[in-house]
């Protein structure tokens, strides 16, 4: 159908009027039926139907104050306009207005333009098409009608801001009329169960656990599921890959989210809680579950059976004390860093004395494993660096930090440098609790402690006694630190680990030698300094364990070598006699026994301590401790077993003792319902309590009570046989009538589900029954709940000799992990000399012990030796990239390593034990601690004069790099000086300083021994292309004036000889880095003219030298006879 360009017109303006109120003036105006047609219909202007920018349809702030702007805008905008004429000119249809309601009244439809088609379209069918069109629009208008639509939004919108303007003087045509004629919009009821602004109970009960923990994570449990609330939503949403539904993310009902009345939530299944909780600690979130307390049955035989499910927070978990059913939380891979200790260490300082770089600090610190039992505690006084905090810290590698009080800005930056980032030493990132330190602190931590033990002891207990003693004289700081953190772990239900005092350890005894954290990088013992992972660390090289706890008990032997010769030699000993017998029947059935083990015995007994193990772990671990008692049931004293070390018969002897507690526990429990986790029938029924008893019978009872009430319900059928009980999806007892036989059917029965055929119902008496029996069963949970707390209890108390075959077994297994080691080719047993003989390290054909496992060709083998009085120490020279570093590290890896008690890769080693080892290795920053690179350097040398004795090993790496040559070559100079003389302890000293050789010489004795690392040069010709081969022992390196460096291929021989390399050939190495030809060639040139220079100054300095001794005045002004003059020109004759 054809219709008019104006028809046209008029439909797109009604179709346009839907979404848009037409404005007068820019007031909302509601077409009368009088007066249908808009002001631009009486017009008569075939105007545009697009919307004026100033009429902004999508605002919902358009204020009557500034309407007339807007009109006169609009007629600016329109140019072409007339002006308005009398409204009788103008043809106008009078037609009946629809019927409509106040609310869509503003956008009722406008007829005429149906009218004027119908005039022009004559065909039957633009009539159907119009019918539907008026068919669609009417439902379109009842859409836009609904309180949520967006016209209506606006239109609320407006009016608000009409009401909040009643003080406009604007007359505007038609305005006032429309204002009194509008009638008051009817505010709709709510629908039932739609949401209001108020909370749910449920809400409200969460609100209020909420406040109690703000910064926590709570995971709430809602009938079938696990929720999230608010901001803990949005962290499940980014932490766990969930969807978060949107809604209120605050607590505090804030006016930025008034217009959301339910909180934002995820949820995650039931069965999946355990997996997401140890996500969410793992991602260093302190995670609460809050749980509903009683159950559907208890609730309905209760008097709140209106009022929400009880429920309160009963775990916490944070990094530091996850310790759950589920075991431990998982160990990072081999991408993601060294494994953390699982300690949670707590901290607090006091200032000391000084200030500056003289600053002393006063630090207690306690550090507890909760899943070990294991306690460190230490008091100790640091200096500027923080040198102290930073060793204890990169030993225990905590994984949780509470801090009490404030800490010192060094200390503060160290703490978050070390645990602030997730690629951080400790592996992975550390979370950070603190507390507040009050001025009593002190005398309420001693008062506290004091209550906690005293309230522990036993009348004629002497372990309690010495427990309680030993605790009353820890110092002050320490003390502080034990009060905060009893305090901390009895919101996580572990405060009971302090009762472990056996493992209660100073970390600073002297038994050990103390490795700082410096040396520990450098050396790279627990990771690699390339990649921070386990492989290619010392710990690596030598894990050959086969247990979880024997694992981390190596770890420990790593960290601290042994001080004590005795138990050294016992250690060694020990390993020597599992490797002569490697391949006999009593070795294999240690390691086999060891090998079958694969529960981590030390975790789960912990969890046994504390409650938290379930049924099956319990059962397999007391299994596994039988079957390991069952092994070496015959041992009844260490000279049964076999092995002539009392170490290794002394492990295996305490095997046995447990087998008495063990058995009489495993005699309680039903192992097949033990393994699927049946509480019900988990106690064998000699062993069952009264109480689960009693419910049992309850049960069966009613059970008996039910099975009888078939009769009493067929005969209300009118049958003769007993009715027959089905189940269906999980509603037990129900009763099937066909539905012929519903007649007979009592009014009393319920109906509970039914088909075509047939109707299930459930007896009143049937409905009584069965709520009888469900709160039989929930008691009867409850019984077997505390029943098997009980046994748990009770195994707690044993807990002593169970955890020590654990550590004997632990001890057996890192045996045999150092026997598996010095089994390798080539390692040999060390020799240590007595503590009278001077500080002595002889290597014969020493080998580095992991690289020889990481180089495809394997390690050139060196010899050396250092003892006092001399050598004392070794200055190192050599070509960059010759093997200095690596050699100085293998030396040092090597007395680490006899001193574990472990075989070395050598022919042969004796050695005094040292008491530390310290190393200056590398050049890197501090950023956090404001420290450049020499800064850095300097302050690890500082340290190690400081803590050297004559009997440490000190390892110093191109000391003096980090400044200017001139600087740096004193400050090597001042340092070798004092080591050598002063300290006097074995030193390891790589220098590219060629003129520290002449002070080696001048401390004389010879304690000071030059070595270098060996290469060849080989020079080119470019005549005829021959080579002219030097090797570094002849150290003729000027023999060939016209020869530049870059014209020299370097060849490392990787092996230690005697004599200096004077020159370090840096441009080789720039040329194996790949720099370009051009800046090598303008750098060897550079170097050919610097070279020249000194060589001219040294020659001019000699001859003038040499010129004063002939002339004879080089006398000194005493009558000396110039011997001193003698020598110095003779060694500048060597230099040229």
């Amino acid at each position: 159908m054809a219709g008019a360009s104006k028809n046209s017109e008029k439909k797109q303006s009604s179709l346009t009027s839907f979404f848009t109120p037409r404005t007068i003036n820019g007031l909302g105006q509601r077409p009368t039926p009088s007066s249908p047609l808009s002001g631009e219909e009486k017009d008569g202007t075939p105007t545009s139907r697009k919307r004026p920018l100033q009429q902004n349809p999508g605002s919902g702030n358009e204020s009557p104050a500034h309407a007339p702007k807007r009109v006169k805008s609009g007629a600016i905008a329109q140019p072409g306009a007339q002006a308005a004429e009398p409204e009788e000119e103008k043809g106008t249809v009078s037609v009946q207005a629809p019927k409509s309601t106040v609310r869509t009244e503003r956008y009722v439809f406008d007829p005429t333009s149906s009218a004027n088609a119908g005039e022009e379209a004559d065909d039957a069918e633009g009539a159907a098409v119009q019918r539907k069109k008026d068919e669609l629009h009417k439902k379109f208008v009842k859409k836009l009608g609904h309180p949520d639509s967006m016209a209506n939004i606006r239109r609320r919108n407006f009016q608000g801001v009409a009401e909040a303007t009643p003080g406009d003087g604007d007359d505007v045509e038609g305005g006032e009329d429309d204002e009194e004629d509008e009638p008051p919009i009817p505010t709709k009821a709510k629908r039932k169960g739609a949401k209001t602004g108020k909370l749910t109970p449920m809400e409200v009960q969460f609100l209020d656990i909420k406040r109690k923990h703000m910064d926590t994570v709570l995971i709430v449990e809602v009938g079938y599921k696990f929720k999230f609330f608010g901001e803990d939503a949005r962290i499940a949403a980014k932490e766990l890959s969930i969807m978060c539904i949107p809604g209120k993310f605050r607590y505090d009902e804030h006016p930025s989210e008034a217009h959301l009345d339910r909180f934002a939530s995820a949820s995650i299944p039931v069965h999946r809680l355990p997996v997401h909780a140890k996500r969410l600690v793992a991602a260093g979130h302190k995670v609460g579950v809050v749980r509903q307390i009683e159950t559907a049955a208890l609730k309905k035989a209760g008097d709140n059976r209106n009022a929400p499910f009880v429920r309160k927070l009963t775990n916490i978990y944070t990094k530091g004390t996850y310790i759950d059913e589920n075991g431990e939380l998982d160990q990072p891979g081999e991408g993601t860093g060294s494994v953390s200790g699982g300690y949670l260490l707590c901290l607090t300082e006091s200032a000391g004395k000084g200030s500056g770089t003289d600053e002393k600090v006063d630090v207690g610190l306690i550090a507890v494993q909760p899943a070990t039992g294991d306690i460190i505690y230490d008091n100790f006084e640091d200096g500027f660096m923080r040198r102290e905090i930073e060793t204890r810290l990169l030993h225990i590698s905590p994984c949780e930090f509470l801090v009490v009080g404030d800490l010192t800005k060094a200390t503060n930056k160290l703490v978050q440098h070390l645990s602030g980032s997730s690629t951080n030493v400790f592996g992975d990132r550390s979370r950070v609790e603190r507390i507040p330190k009050s001025k009593t602190m002190a005398a309420e931590a001693y008062s506290h402690v004091t209550q906690f033990y005293a309230g522990k002891m036993k009348e004629n207990d002497e372990r309690s006694a010495t427990l309680l003693d030993k605790v009353l004289h820890l110092p002050e700081a320490v003390t502080i630190c034990l009060s905060a953190m009893i305090t901390h772990l009895t919101e996580y239900g572990l405060e009971h680990i302090f009762d472990l005092t056996k493992y209660f350890q100073s970390f600073s005894t002297r038994q050990h030698m103390l490795i700082n954290g410096t040396t520990l990088e450098s050396l790279e013992v627990y990771r690699n300094a390339t990649d921070h992972t386990e492989k290619g660390s010392l710990l690596w090289a030598l894990d050959k364990t086969k247990t979880r706890f024997g694992q981390r008990q190596l770890r420990k032997w790593i960290g601290r070598p042994l001080l004590d010769q005795q138990r050294l030699e016992e250690r060694v000993s020990a390993v020597e006699e599992l490797l002569d017998n490697q391949s006999t029947v009593k070795v294999d059935k240690v390691a086999g026994m060891l090998h079958s083990i694969r529960a981590d015995l030390e975790r789960s007994l912990i969890r046994i301590f504390y409650g938290k193990c379930t049924r099956p772990e319990l059962l397999s671990t007391l299994q596994t401790l039988q079957k390991i008692s069952m092994e070496f049931a015959r041992v009844k004293s260490p000279a049964d077993t076999g092995f002539k070390s009392p170490l290794i018969s002394q492990a295996i002897a305490s095997l046995p003792a447990i087998g008495e507690i063990v058995t009489s526990f495993l005699d309680k429990i039903n192992p097949e319902a033990a393994r699927k986790d049946d509480k019900y029938a988990f106690f064998r029924e000699e062993e069952e309590t009264d109480d689960i008893t009693t419910h049992k019978l309850g049960i069966a009872a009613v059970e008996q009570d039910l099975d009888a009430h078939r009769k009493e319900a067929a005969a209300k059928l009118s049958k003769k046989t007993p009715v027959t009980y089905t189940t269906v999806a999980g509603i037990e007892y129900l009763i099937e009538v066909p539905n012929t036989d519903l007649k007979h059917v009592p009014a009393s029965w319920a109906k509970i589900s039914g088909t075509k055929k047939l109707s299930r119902f459930h007896t009143p008496e049937v409905m009584r029954l069965m709520n009888e029996r469900d709160q039989h069963k929930e008691a009867l949970a409850a019984g077997c709940d505390s029943a098997f707390t009980a046994l748990l209890q009770s195994i707690a108390t044993e807990y002593q000799p169970l955890r020590d075959a654990i550590a004997s077994l632990a001890t057996l297994d890192c045996l045999l992990s150092l026997a598996q080691v010095a089994a390798l080719p080539g390692y040999r047993k060390p020799t240590f000399l007595s503590s009278s003989t001077p500080p002595t390290i002889a290597i014969t054909e020493g080998r580095h012990p992991i690289a020889e496992h990481t180089l495809p060709n394997g390690y050139i083998p060196f010899t050396t030796s250092l003892s006092s009085p001399a050598p004392l120490a070794h200055l190192i020279t050599g070509p960059n990239m010759g093997g200095k570093s690596s050699y100085v590290r293998a030396v040092a890896l090597l007395v680490l390593l006899a001193q574990i008690g472990s075989f070395v890769p050598a022919t042969a080693m004796r050695l005094t034990l040292s008491d530390a080892i310290h190393t200056r290795m590398g050049a890197r920053d501090n950023l956090f601690a404001g420290e450049s690179t020499f800064m850095v350097e300097v302050s690890e040398t500082a340290s190690i004069l400081r803590s050297a004795t004559p009997r440490s090993l000190v390892v110093l790496d191109e000391l003096g790099r980090g400044t200017s040559t001139h600087d740096g070559a004193a400050i090597a100079h001042a340092v070798l000086e004092h080591v050598v003389r002063e300290t006097k302890c074995l030193t390891l000293f790589i220098t590219h300083y060629q003129s520290l050789a002449r002070v080696a010489q001048g401390l004389g004795d010879g304690r000071v021994r030059c070595v270098h690392m060996r290469f060849t040069a080989a020079q080119k010709r470019s005549s005829n292309d021959q080579k002219c081969i030097t090797t570094s022992a002849g150290s003729n390196d000027d023999s060939d004036d016209d020869g530049t460096e870059d014209d020299e291929e370097i060849t490392f021989l990787y092996e230690v000889a005697d004599g200096v390399a004077h020159r370090s050939y840096g441009l080789n190495v720039a040329r194996l880095a790949r720099i370009p030809r051009k800046v090598i060639d303008v750098a060897a040139h550079k170097s050919r003219e610097m070279e020249d220079k000194v060589k001219v100054r040294r020659l001019q300095g000699a001859a003038r030298l040499m010129a004063d001794v002939l002339g004879g005045r080089g006398a000194p002004p005493g009558g000396g006879d110039g011997a001193d003059q003698l020598d110095h020109l003779i060694s500048s004759i060597e230099q040229l």
